[in-house]
């Protein structure tokens, strides 16, 4: 049926970020790096802050949203004993983002958030990592410090990322979903953690893309559940409602539906387009209005008539199997 696994090679393209926005953010992370450097060395001066990118960011997931906005994962490590509350080491690092944008500077239960309005957001999580420790410890509002480790996070995913290459594209597409249709859809990494571990590769990325679908159904029917292989080794889905997980399966299971439509039944490669489209937005490319497979088979026809010299050349142009015009002289394919 319609190949569309060039549409999904320019759809993983247009969910690329721009370089201008990346070095937009590139710049913005180091600006605010500095007024959290500076901030503690006048303030806190016991503490020393040391980051590391992490996250989608440093995995190369990223995407760019509909809304044209993307993020960054920038941790905040001191690696000390605390002698404070994790929600107070957190107001230390608002207190040194506050007023670095127009858009006040968010304190949320795992990180301070720092928006660029209708641009992109950097988000900041706070963690300690006494000499002592095994792994860091992440600051949550109002809850103390949680054991977690993102170090291990982008670990895990570059080991899985070297098996196959098609990975990285599976994970933006599921990310692209769940950014278009939103409504508490799945995070980011919960994205990835399923693209990983139910990866069917394919030579298309469309087929794919299907088979790797149709499998995170399977093993969620058997236990729905999303552990994370890093520490603490936390269940993403832990604290879905009925609601939020009656929505994700909902949305999983038209995708898989469309899905199997567009690479099954549909010849029509515009048509099959909008099937995909109604699942990843208006960044999925339009196709063509023709059956491209039948286009594709034609052409591979000529190419062998070309081959074993049974074609002819009429005065149009056109390569026909007609026994009109001048017929062709046999091919030799040269190289690989």
């Amino acid at each position: 049926m319609a190949n569309c696994n060039k549409l999904f090679l320019d759809y993983d393209n247009n969910l690329n970020i721009p370089k201008k926005k990346k070095d937009k953010l590139k710049d913005s992370k180091e600006v605010l790096r500095n007024r959290i450097r500076k901030h503690f060395k006048e303030k806190h001066p016991e503490y020393k802050p040391e980051f590391y990118i992490q996250g989608s960011y440093k995995m190369g997931t990223t995407i760019l949203t509909k809304d044209d906005e993307c993020d960054l994962d920038d941790g905040v490590y001191f690696k000390r004993e605390t002698d404070v509350t994790a929600t107070t080491l957190q107001k230390w690092v608002k207190d040194a983002l506050d007023g670095s944008t127009n858009t006040p500077v968010e304190h949320r239960a795992k990180c301070l958030r720092v928006i660029y309005q209708g641009d992109y957001h950097i988000d900041f999580p706070v963690y300690i990592f006494p000499e002592d420790d095994n792994h860091p410890s992440l600051a949550v509002k109002n809850n103390g410090f949680e054991e977690s480790d993102p170090k291990e996070v982008v670990k895990w995913y570059e080991a899985e990322k070297a098996k196959n290459a098609q990975l990285n594209r599976l994970v933006k597409y599921l990310k692209g979903w769940g950014d278009y249709k939103r409504n508490k859809m799945p995070s980011g990494l919960a994205m990835t953690i399923l693209a990983a571990n139910n990866i069917q590769t394919n030579d298309r990325d469309d087929i794919a893309l299907k088979n790797t679908l149709i499998k995170i159904q399977e093993t969620l029917d058997a236990d729905f559940e999303c552990i994370v292989p890093a520490t603490p080794g936390d269940d993403l889905f832990e604290n879905f409602d009925d609601t939020r997980k009656n929505n994700f399966l909902s949305n999983l299971d038209d995708f898989i539906e469309d899905a199997k439509k567009a690479v099954d039944n549909e010849p029509n490669q515009l048509k099959a387009s909008r099937l995909w489209r109604k699942h990843l937005g208006s960044n999925f490319p339009l196709g063509e209005d023709e059956d491209v497979d039948a286009k594709e088979v034609a052409l591979k026809a000529i190419s062998e008539r070309v081959l074993s010299g049974t074609a002819y050349s009429q005065s149009s142009g056109a390569i026909t199997s007609e026994n009109t015009g001048v017929k062709n002289k046999p091919h030799t394919n040269y190289g690989g």
